[in-house]
Formats: structure tokens, sequence, C-alpha cells
């Protein structure tokens, strides 16, 4: 079974991408789904003990957790040596039902792919990815988003530039969605001839 990893920087299409993928028949396992359920479920009592008061209702409140970790580069470590083995599991138990499904290719939608070193178990890695000046336009016009907090947040992913370099595929969403969907085309049949 081929392991297909796909990552971007925010505000490049990484999750419009993947749901290309799934649309022509892959199994797909999205990462940040996972924290989202793991912070109803197995995540909730380790991360309670480590950051007392940041549940509620038996959930991770995220905006406590966030007011609480406040930057903190430290805390934030903390914080991802508790999640990041839960989601490993998580993509572990995906992958293995796939296999016993007979799939002949997953593909793994993984933020900090290279950040957490994920591309090692990867057959090959697909970067998403769109011009700097694109990427701004789009994280500014969330809700909620400021100057200080994207370039807060673009400081801690590996660059896009770095990205794209380590990367076996490509794909520009800078030229609109049937342009993305014709370079996912291309890469099936890439991946086809690799199994």
């Amino acid at each position: 079974m081929i392991v297909i990893g796909l990552t971007g920087s925010m505000a490049m299409g990484k999750s419009t991408t993947a749901a290309m993928f799934r649309a022509r028949g892959m199994p797909v396992h999205d990462s940040d789904n996972a924290v989202h359920r793991l912070y109803r479920g197995a995540a909730v009592a380790p991360i309670e003990a480590a950051f007392p008061g940041v549940t509620k209702d038996g959930e991770v409140d995220r905006k406590k957790l966030g007011a609480t970790l406040a930057g903190d580069i430290a805390q934030l470590k903390r914080l991802e040596a508790i999640v990041h083995p839960l989601v490993r599991e998580e993509t572990l138990r995906f992958a293995q039902k796939a296999s016993d499904d007979r799939a002949r290719a997953i593909l793994l939608d993984i933020p900090l792919l290279f950040e957490t070193r994920a591309e090692a178990w990867m057959d090959c890695v697909v970067v998403v990815s769109a011009p700097a000046e694109i990427q701004r336009q789009r994280v500014l016009a969330r809700r909620g988003m400021s100057e200080a907090l994207f370039d807060k947040l673009v400081a801690r992913q590996v660059p896009d530039a770095d990205k794209r370099r380590r990367a076996h595929f490509v794909i520009d969403t800078a030229h609109g969605f049937a342009a993305a969907e014709r370079e996912v085309g291309a890469i099936l049949k890439a991946v086809a001839s690799m199994s």
C-alpha cells in the first residue's frame, strides 16, 4: 500500500485538495479532525492533568487552552508531546484498516508533516502551495486574524519554499480548482505506477 503524505502551510488549500483526492476514491485521514476527536476523548484527561482548568463538560475548551498556552513555545511543546502520539496511534489504526480493506494507496493529511518528521514513513509527499501574497490575503480574510497573528503562526511552520523543495509533488492552488484537479489526477497516475 502506498502512503502519501499531504501537507501545506495555512490557507494554501490543503483541505480542498484532500477533498479532491477523497472524491476520486482515495482513503484520506485528516489529522486536524483527529485532534478535534481527541479533544473530546482520549486527550482530555492528560491535557487537563498538564494544564488544569482547560476542559469543560468532558472536552478540551480550545479557547481556554489557547489562553493558557498564550504563545509559550515550551507549553506548546508540552501539549504536542501529549497530542502527537495520540494522533499517530489513530493514524496507524486508519492505515491498518485501509490495508485490511486492500486499499492500494492512502492519503494522510498532516499539517505539521515536516515539523513532526512524519515524512520518514511516507512513500511520497504532496505539498499544497500558493504564492506568499495569496496566502497572506487568504489568511487575513479570516475572522479574528491580524497581521501580527499571521506572522507569528507562519514563523512556527517550516517555510513554504522548504516544503516545496522537500516534496515529491507540488500542487499550486493559485491557478484555481480546475488546475488543482488536473494536478491531483496527474499525481494519482504517478502513484499508480509506483505500486
